[in-house]
């Protein structure tokens, strides 16, 4: 990890720190930086899976599904620790990554995506059909909350600080991925996989390392959403959603996961604003959406990064003119 990542690291960590005392701490805005906090590990995930080792999922609202409904289940019905119960969805989850992307993970393009929706689509269906397990498409509740130490989660503001800091770690260990030798790996698939196993990179197995990782990440905010939440039912992972964290990715920038950062972010509180304008606010937002992609085609994170260097340049030729 370079020393701009480092810092922009502790700027974030700042950020995170005051940002509930100047929006205030009881606002609703913290809720909403709580589901930014759920979107953004999510888009980590994929980032690295489709920007970085250039592979296709439609079907990461499956694997927050499967997170949630797990972890959620386990706690109600067998009445297990919220935690343990959290690490058994972790688990599981990524057993059923490692199942579904050893075969899956063979197609490519449209077809690898095609299979990914595929999936999804079969846990919202299991999930509406098995009414006595998930409580069909009404779902259930009385989901018990986390609490560390004695102290409840059940508090906006204390699950806001416990969420970013998952972030902030979670981001710090995808940039030292990133850096390694996985990460080049990783690149050099993006890059062409003839290539890369042509100077002996074990693609196959790397491709579904990523895919196993970033189906964790999104069975972990799944879990989190369910005992935040309290309640799960189907809707919280149709292939809308699926589309929506594609989306945030490709508005944040693909190729890096601090552009999935900014784009979990953007896209989460983007349509809070977006309520003034009442039945056309999905039209506004669809003109917002096309508007980047046109005019930022690598991201809102890209155009950010463009935008400072040709600020520099120009402050640079200024100072040697002067």
């Amino acid at each position: 990890m370079g020393r701009q990542n480092r810092t922009a690291l502790v700027f974030l960590i700042l950020l995170m720190a005051i940002g509930p005392w100047v929006i205030g701490t009881h606002s609703y805005w913290i809720n909403v930086f709580v589901f930014a906090g759920l979107h953004a590990l999510i888009a980590i995930g994929l980032s690295l899976l489709m920007g970085y080792a250039g592979q296709i999922s439609l079907g990461h609202g499956g694997f927050f599904g499967l997170g949630a409904y797990i972890s959620g289940l386990l706690a109600t019905l067998l009445h297990w620790n919220p935690w343990f119960s959290l690490l058994a969805a972790l688990a599981l989850t990524a057993l059923a990554a490692l199942l579904i992307g050893i075969p899956s993970l063979r197609l490519r393009g449209h077809y690898l995506a095609m299979a990914t929706l595929a999936f999804g689509e079969i846990v919202v269906i299991t999930f509406n059909a098995e009414v006595n397990l998930t409580g069909g498409p009404s779902g259930f509740g009385q989901i018990p909350r986390l609490s560390l130490g004695g102290l409840s989660l059940k508090d906006d503001l204390v699950f806001y600080y416990f969420v970013w800091s998952l972030v902030i770690l979670v981001l710090a260990g995808s940039l030292n991925l990133i850096h390694s030798r996985v990460g080049r790996a990783l690149r050099s698939i993006h890059g062409g996989e003839t290539a890369a196993n042509a100077m002996g990179i074990n693609t196959a197995a790397y491709k579904v390392q990523v895919f196993v990782l970033s189906a964790v990440l999104a069975a972990l905010a799944g879990g989190l959403y369910a005992h935040y939440v309290t309640f799960v039912s189907p809707t919280i992972c149709e292939i809308k959603f699926s589309v929506i964290l594609v989306v945030m990715v490709a508005v944040g920038g693909m190729t890096s996961v601090w552009g999935a950062l900014l784009g979990a972010i953007g896209l989460t509180i983007l349509p809070e604003f977006l309520t003034v304008f009442e039945d056309m606010d999905i039209l506004v937002y669809g003109m917002i959406l096309m508007l980047i992609m046109i005019f930022a085609p690598g991201g809102l994170f890209g155009w950010i990064v463009n935008g400072s260097g040709w600020i520099r340049r120009r402050t640079a030729g200024r100072v040697r003119t002067g």
